[in-house]
């Protein structure tokens, strides 16, 4: 078997056909199996699964158990050389999966591959990222990245998309592992129920010896966002979602630089929140911003504790 497609599906019946069409489309040439994961979706997706993909392997969980949980339940029922993480709102390209593949059969060194993600409307995503660290954040945050060059953005758009090159790690829309990674490495650590999995992932990875490569010379149309918009708002500070993604966050830091990294990244966001609060203060803008100043703080601290000192995940 030459692929493996993990695709973990939550309330996006409607985008399911295109998804998996696209795919099937893309991979005629290669042995191919799909696993697909319900996470316990309220809309019509259950019945859709059954009555459309019965081809298919299909797991169905009476409750949402995350992203990367919900992967991990796919181990067992690999056959593939390659393993695709697949999200519902990411539709290939007619030449996506034959020249993944080739690229990966080319470059042994290469363990993930992710290639260049379109929007809707053509605009190009962030498609090959650096790995967060507490300073990098911090400069961005602050306004004075460009001060500092030696201190990598997370996304550096500016370079051309247009060649392969090695990243830290790239989004897990499209996600393509050698099995032989996985074997190594394993998949996705259980504690991250949303955000930062591939990035932890990714992390491992280099750090066992192999690579992580961005191909550019395919693309997949990713929407973004499209399962999230059922837990609640996108942007928020103190929503469900941003408590997740700050939970991860917290959680990705502590694993893989220690607890000195997040008590930085504690401090160093507090300190941006006390300068905006004065910026405010200073241009006589009292507004629901001037008293929220220090939400994204005070829910950082407070998911610090949570987690027994950003160790455990709390779902």
């Amino acid at each position: 078997m030459d692929l493996t497609t993990l695709i973990v599906n939550y309330n996006t019946a409607g985008l399911l056909s295109q998804c998996i069409g696209a795919l099937r489309a893309s991979a005629k040439n290669v042995s191919h199996e799909i696993v697909l994961v319900d996470n316990a979706s309220v809309d019509d997706s259950v019945a859709l699964l059954k009555s459309e993909y019965s081809d298919c392997k299909l797991i169905f969980n009476d409750k949402n158990v995350g992203f990367g949980r919900a992967n991990n339940q796919c181990l067992p029922f690999i056959h593939g050389r390659y393993v695709l993480l697949l999200n519902t709102d990411a539709f290939v390209s007619e030449d996506t999966i034959d020249k993944t593949i080739a690229y990966m059969d080319a470059h042994r060194e290469c363990g993930v591959l992710g290639v260049k993600l379109l929007g809707r409307e053509g605009e190009l995503q962030p498609s090959c990222r650096y790995f967060p660290r507490p300073w990098s954040i911090f400069w961005r945050s602050m306004g004075l990245l460009s001060l500092f060059k030696s201190v990598q953005d997370i996304d550096d758009m500016e370079w051309g998309h247009n060649q392969p090159r090695q990243c830290d790690w790239v989004p897990g829309c499209y996600y393509l592992i050698r099995k032989e990674v996985i074997d190594e490495v394993g998949l996705f650590d259980p504690r991250y129920f949303l955000y930062y999995e591939e990035v932890d992932h990714c992390f491992a990875t280099k750090k066992a010896g192999w690579q992580v490569h961005f191909y550019a010379d395919t693309t997949v149309v990713h929407i973004g966002g499209e399962s999230a918009k059922t837990e609640g708002t996108l942007s928020l500070v103190g929503g469900q979602l941003d408590v997740l993604k700050n939970e991860s966050e917290l959680l990705y830091f502590r694993k893989n630089f220690g607890h000195r990294s997040v008590l930085t990244h504690l401090v160093l966001s507090t300190f941006v929140d006390i300068v905006n609060l004065i910026k405010r203060l200073i241009k006589l803008k009292v507004d629901a911003r001037l008293k929220g100043a220090f939400k994204r703080s005070y829910l950082l601290w407070s998911l610090y504790f949570k987690t027994r000192l950003a160790t455990t995940a709390t779902r």
